[in-house]
């Protein structure tokens, strides 16, 4: 890609598990021309989800790192996971004067 951006996609078909009802384990990745992370879609780990005041925290396994956050994501279907891990990075590219 145009200024020593690259991407990095491992999916992998895997039995259907409580972490990942889909049977799909995945790691859609946007690296800067240092080699960091920029934008990440995956179901590497679980994380908590945000705890409101008296709500259970919720452990979810995909999510979304945008530089060193971390979001929740709400898996539907592959295709509608790469749409929007290209339009998340179509996003930080232009904020980053890129596009």
């Amino acid at each position: 890609m145009e200024n020593g951006y690259w991407t990095k996609f491992e999916v992998y078909r895997v039995a259907p598990s409580q972490q990942m009802p889909h049977g799909i384990s995945y790691c859609l990745t946007l690296h800067d021309k240092n080699n960091r992370r920029v934008i990440g879609f995956d179901n590497a780990h679980g994380i908590k989800s945000k705890r409101k005041k008296y709500g259970v925290r919720k452990v979810t396994w995909d999510h979304e790192h945008r530089k060193e956050q971390v979001f929740s994501y709400e898996f539907e279907t592959a295709g509608q996971l790469l749409e929007d891990f290209w339009e998340a990075v179509e996003i930080y590219l232009a904020g980053e004067g890129h596009v």
